[in-house]
């Protein structure tokens, strides 16, 4: 990876990480099962060099070196992996030349250089101070319990040149590499690893220190920076000042008052005492301005006190509708009050969303009471269209052979048809049509009866004058008694018999 792929990469999985304790994969297994701890999922023990060391049984642990570990393996296999080469952070503030980093040799190349497992099955590190318990492998053969504790160590190891190139990039945050360094460090004295813990300790030393003065450099920046924040606050300031002193657009004022409130808590890295006294003169320019404002906007008061009784009455005559049965013309007022409402202006906003819940709420109940009344009537449509279905079933089977009959027949339909009521208005015209069907079946036997008997249609066409004639005088009298409903029920007879009238005096012609 790069360098910067890698700082990225320790930013996100080194710095300011939890001492983690390690675990044991394998602890309290039954019947003698390997205690070592686990190998992480990602990783694979590498293969046990050709040349194993003979572990050295516990009683004479091998006395360690005084000297540093070789920088290559003593025995065949590839090459050995170092970390970082010739490694070094950036230099300081002051130009002094940075630390180099010591490279540290890969431990699972040849981990019987580092370590052994005795008999018993006890893995052990060799340090400066001689060898160290680290743990216990009982799951395989020694070299694979060293191969285990040396991909661990490595792993430690990638931590390390994490940090290292994180601190070469010069785009970590110093203070959190070393912190990241320390807590390492301190893992390392007690970490349940095989490889150059030596070698990896003065590693760390150096990071520290490179870090250090890392620190030291990114002070001096964030003095500079202080620098940089003041005169953006006074810039703020000059700025808030003038908006004080001199506008009248009140909104966009305030907007940008607002915004330079979020722009002065972006700036930081000002000590407190320089902040608060800053933070003093934009207060006094924005109270300048709410002061300002303030004394605009009492002139409006007055203004909404009169819409606040417009709105009053609106919603009182609101109020006394709720109950009203007269649906069309209720709706309507509920529309006008609307408009008026619109135009009364607003008032302060608790008391426009106080009024307008109360003018909401009367509305809402009375088109609520509407819509129920409607579903009944909608549901009495549905079953009077039912009730009419069957009744032209039934009218559908008059038998016109007997004239007499028929039309006899037909006025009971047409009198219980009246007596069924109303239907839904999609079906009006289909049931109109569907009735004068049959209307004009009747209708077409008695003119063939009339066309056959002719010494009768004299007599008929007096008894036809004689019902348009009754007809007549009930809708006059329904009419007179107000029962609008009966009077055009006899009006539409009336007319039925006034068109039967004029076919018997034509055929008497």
């Amino acid at each position: 990876m790069t360098d910067e792929q890698a700082a990225g990469a320790a930013d996100g999985a080194v710095a300011d990480q939890p001492d983690q304790p390690d675990q044991p994969d394998h602890a309290s297994a039954p019947d003698g099962q390997a205690t070592a701890p686990a190998v992480p999922a990602a990783q694979t023990a590498p293969a046990p060099p050709t040349t194993p060391t003979t572990p050295t049984p516990p009683t004479t642990p091998t006395p360690p070196s005084t000297s540093p570990p070789p920088t290559t393996p003593t025995t065949p296999g590839p090459a050995p992996d170092v970390a970082g080469g010739e490694d070094t952070a950036p230099a300081g503030a002051s130009g002094a030349t940075p630390p180099s980093f010591p490279t540290v040799t890969s431990a699972a190349t040849d981990p019987g250089r580092w370590g052994r497992v005795d008999d018993d099955g006890t893995v052990w590190v060799r340090t400066a101070d001689g060898e160290r318990s680290v743990g216990s492998w009982q799951a395989g053969d020694a070299q694979e319990g060293l191969a285990h504790f040396a991909v661990r160590f490595d792993d430690l190891r990638t931590e390390v040149d994490l940090l290292v190139r994180r601190l070469s990039s010069g785009r970590g945050d110093a203070r959190s590499t070393l912190r990241s360094a320390t807590a390492l460090r301190e893992r390392l004295a007690d970490a349940a690893v095989v490889g150059d813990v030596v070698g990896l300790g003065g590693r760390l030393d150096a990071v520290v220190t490179a870090a250090e003065q890392a620190e030291e450099t990114e002070r001096a920046a964030r003095a500079g920076a202080r620098d940089d924040a003041v005169a953006r606050k006074e810039a703020l300031i000059a700025e808030a000042e003038a908006l004080a002193e001199e506008t009248t657009r009140w909104k966009h004022a305030g907007d940008r008052f607002s915004s330079m409130i979020e722009e002065w808590k972006a700036v930081k890295g000002i000590d407190r005492k320089t902040d608060d006294a800053l933070w003093k003169r934009f207060s006094r320019a924005r109270e300048t301005f709410a002061r300002r404002r303030g004394a605009h906007f009492a002139e409006l008061d007055r203004a909404r006190t009169a819409a606040k009784a417009r709105k009053e009455e609106l919603v009182t005559e609101a109020e006394s509708l709720v109950d009203s049965d007269d649906w069309g013309p209720t709706a309507g007022r509920y529309k006008e009050l609307m408009v008026e409402w619109k135009a009364a202006g607003r008032t302060s906003k608790d008391a426009d969303d106080a009024l307008w819940a109360r003018f909401r709420g009367a509305q809402d109940t009375f088109f609520s009471r509407r819509s129920e009344a409607f579903s009944a009537r909608d549901a009495e449509f549905v079953a009077n269209a039912r009730a009419k279905e069957e009744l032209l079933v039934e009218a559908g089977r008059i038998d016109l052979a007997d004239v007499d009959a028929a039309r006899a027949a037909l006025r009971d339909v047409q009198e219980r048809w009246d007596a069924i009521g109303k239907v839904p208005r999609e079906r009006v015209r289909e049931f109109s049509t569907r009735l004068k069907e049959v209307e004009d079946r009747v209708r077409a036997a008695v003119d063939r009866r009339w066309q056959t008997a002719d010494p009768e249609t004299e007599a008929r066409v007096g008894q036809f004058r004689s019902r348009v004639e009754q007809y007549e005088a009930q809708a006059a009298k329904a009419h007179a008694a107000g029962d609008h409903r009966r009077a055009q029920e006899a009006e539409r007879q009336a007319a039925q018999w006034r068109e039967w009238l004029a076919a018997a005096e034509q055929a008497a012609r």
